[in-house]
């Protein structure tokens, strides 16, 4: 098979077999991570990482004559290799996806959960410029950064800021090495080295940018539950809540009104996925909503350490009695301010001799 027949299949094919790649990533990602250890996920991602450096690679090698096109395998598999960066484009891109989405909340997080979201969905839109050394390089450059800040505070038990400058630094040798690599073996790599260097630095700013604006969440947390009660006990290793009973109509309607009287407390409590080793601090930051300068005001910030955690998540809980009617919510966040997850509601006072009906949960 010639370089022209070649060519002329990617043509008449593309459309139809790039983004297709790109969504069969995305359906496995989406079912394998649902079933697997966290370990065995992060290795299979890597093999992706690798997977998509080899093909890249093989495809400009190829291009410029610096593989023989003589073996019939090596010109098929230059047919594919397309395919398969899309593949693990796609695979990488959804990881990310599924693992920062339930690692924060959308309110807060949706800037960077819409920026992988384009990613995803700009391969049909715009997939002959996904062919470009340019655009390749960047995109496995982002994908090799959000890999790095996955992996990273597994492997070092901690989510601290250092991990994540961690994460950018070894991204930045890494691609640093590959472009290197590329560049001594192909002249078209090392005349668009300034523009890889451009778009490499920039996607490094935005993504510190987004860290220390705590838009990115915190990875490996994420918030299982959280709930607003009474009255809350221990019995027999779990939690009992006393929360407000709801009608079905109730629970349809986002923000639970909470009949409470002046002078009671409340309590919140929330279950928290976290690794083993994992020790970290974790906030309820109680924040009241206020109508005259239109905007939520902290009202109570309590915070208690983790350690590890359990399959049913690491519980703790949060009271305070400093409460008046109006529109309240509790904001489940780490020591820097990066948002788990928020629970909202709205306190409405009881009447003297007033009373309220509750169930109860056992968590």
């Amino acid at each position: 098979m010639t370089k022209t027949k070649i060519k002329q299949l990617q043509l008449k094919y593309s459309r139809f077999l790039v983004p297709g790649m790109l969504i069969a990533g995305l359906v496995v990602d989406f079912i394998t991570f649902k079933t697997i250890e966290i370990s065995i996920a992060f290795t299979i991602l890597g093999v992706y990482l690798i997977l998509a450096a080899g093909m890249i690679a093989y495809k400009n090698l190829y291009d410029a004559d610096v593989i023989s096109s003589k073996l019939k395998v090596l010109r098929h598999l230059r047919l594919v290799s397309p395919l398969i960066v899309q593949f693990t484009f796609g695979a990488l891109l959804s990881a990310t996806l599924i693992f920062y989405f339930f690692s924060g909340t959308v309110s807060v997080s949706w800037p960077f959960l819409i920026v992988i979201a384009l990613l995803i969905m700009s391969n049909d839109v715009l997939r002959h410029h996904y062919l470009k050394p340019v655009v390749q390089i960047s995109v496995f450059y982002f994908v090799l950064f959000t890999y790095a800040t996955l992996v990273l505070p597994y492997l070092f038990s901690s989510i601290q800021a250092w991990i994540f400058l961690l994460a950018g630094l070894v991204s930045l040798i890494l691609i640093y090495g590959f472009v290197r690599m590329l560049a001594r073996q192909l002249e078209h790599i090392s005349q668009i080295k300034r523009h890889l260097r451009h778009s490499v630095l920039i996607i490094f700013l935005i993504m510190n940018s987004l860290y220390f604006l705590n838009i990115i969440p915190p990875i490996p947390l994420s918030l299982r539950e959280v709930d607003v009660a009474h009255v809350l006990t221990r019995s027999n290793g779990s939690y009992v809540l006393q929360v407000e009973q709801e009608n079905w109509l109730e629970r349809l309607v986002p923000g639970q009104t909470i009949h409470l009287h002046q002078g009671h407390r409340l309590y919140a409590f929330s279950s928290i996925f976290a690794p083993d080793d994992l020790d970290t601090t974790i906030v309820h930051n109680w924040q009241y909503w206020d109508s005259d300068s239109w905007k939520w005001i902290n009202s109570s910030e309590l915070s208690f350490s983790i350690s590890g955690g359990s399959e049913t998540g690491y519980r703790g809980y949060s009271t305070t009695a400093k409460l008046h009617a109006g529109k309240w919510r509790v904001s489940v966040e780490t020591e820097r301010g990066q948002v788990l997850g928020r629970l909202g509601f709205k306190i409405k006072d009881l009447g003297i001799g007033e009373r309220t009906e509750y169930t109860e949960l056992r968590r």
